[in-house]
């Protein structure tokens, strides 16, 4: 059944969201071709180069005046979408991401958040002489490493908005969502190469330095705590058996729930890193970045959302307990945030795995993507029409701090 027929909408304003939802089943083609495109092509973080001229084509179709790049990223896409009253506010953000993972794909899911941020953008573009305020659709790179939500917030590019709004694909349903915050680390020991059966004792083997720190890491991991994690994975190593390598560098990320307790973390890796630098001859640089924050929700956003996907016969249930991380949660700190997650698969389909992967190009998903679009076009549609609503959310996130 066409998804604009297949339920009606939930009030109030449900003329107004049945005209968003006759929209995006308008477009339904359109929207899920990107997604299509999105997920067949992948390309990591900061170099989403095809998926961001796809996104940009899209929404400046439907008449979105469109900056890309938008702020220092080459990736970043800024479009805005004037309403038919002449009200200057609100002004409410529709995400969209497609970064992919390094040589896994689209294992997230991203190329569904960026049709559904697109077609929520096309929805609300229907009804622009409705709207007061303008629509800002922000296409935002590098979720998956580096943050890229921070360098736009950290451009300008999240002044102003009355409200950010990006759902999640997911195994299972949840309108509030626990995020960890997390940074990236990239290790690099620094040693002296030598004949590995001739002379090693001439050499310092950068390759032993990073060992004994995945070996450290995983003695600190008797004493971190539940919801703290640490991991990591090798770059390089050396380039033959019998050199003694001179270079090795790892990837690692830390994460926790707790802010503060993340500082402690930080520190604590630098000593590991110090430790193995000292333990084997070698030096040892840690560099970190990408910063990602705990999650904001605002529930007075969650609300409106969860109100209008009942309409489309999906119960949300309690927040998923398998934490991970993401730049959104820097956006809740910024301003009023909603992050939902919406499942594309059966519950117990880890993430960022191939099995995710294949369900992101799925039937199922792409039905799933279409209703994201919806109910995220609903929700701003709301925000627009009652001055009330953006009155609790900003309420509600200041009396937070």
């Amino acid at each position: 059944m066409p998804l604009s027929l297949a339920a009606s909408p939930a009030e109030p304003f449900a003329e107004g969201k049945a005209r968003i939802a006759a929209a995006v089943e308008a477009s339904r083609v359109e929207i899920l071709d990107l997604s299509h495109r999105i997920h067949a092509d992948p390309e990591p973080a900061f170099e989403e180069e095809r998926a961001a001229e796809r996104v940009a084509e899209v929404v400046a179709a439907h008449g979105y005046a469109v900056e890309r790049p938008a702020g220092r990223l080459s990736t970043a896409v800024r479009g805005i979408l004037r309403g038919g009253q002449s009200l200057d506010h609100p002004r409410i953000g529709i995400l969209a991401e497609y970064d992919a993972l390094p040589g896994l794909g689209h294992g997230c899911g991203h190329n569904s958040m960026a049709a559904s941020g697109v077609g929520a953008a096309i929805a609300l573009a229907a009804v622009r002489d409705e709207l007061p305020g303008e629509v800002v659709f922000l296409g935002t790179p590098a979720e998956e490493r580096g943050s890229g939500k921070q360098f736009m917030i950290d451009d300008g590019l999240f002044d102003g908005l009355d409200a950010a709004l990006l759902y999640h694909p997911s195994d299972r349903d949840h309108v509030e969502i626990g995020l960890l915050a997390s940074e990236d680390i990239e290790v690099t020991f620094s040693g002296r190469s030598s004949h590995a059966a001739a002379d090693p004792w001439m050499g310092r083997n950068a390759l032993d330095a990073l060992l004994l720190l995945f070996g450290s890491i995983a003695l600190w991991r008797q004493q971190l705590r539940p919801d703290a994690r640490v991991h990591g994975i090798v770059i390089e190593g050396g380039t033959a058996a019998n050199i003694i390598p001179d270079r090795s560098i790892g990837r690692f990320m830390i994460r926790s729930t707790d802010q503060a307790y993340f500082g402690e973390m930080r520190d604590r890796f630098r000593d590991l890193v110090a430790a193995a630098a000292l333990a084997t001859g070698t030096t040892g640089e840690a560099l970190f970045s990408g910063g990602s924050s705990t999650m904001k929700n605002n529930m007075a956003l969650v609300a409106a959302f969860e109100r209008n996907l009942r309409a489309y016969g999906i119960e949300p249930g309690a927040p998923d307990p398998n934490l991970g991380s993401s730049d959104m949660g820097n956006v809740s700190w910024v301003i009023p945030t909603i992050h939902p997650c919406l499942a594309i698969c059966d519950a117990g389909t880890p993430g960022h795995s191939i099995e995710f992967r294949e369900a992101a190009a799925s039937p199922r998903a792409d039905e799933m993507t279409l209703i994201a679009a919806t109910v995220v076009a609903q929700t701003a549609y709301e925000l627009f029409r009652d001055p009330a609503l953006v009155d609790a959310a900003w309420r509600e996130f200041r009396a937070e701090g």
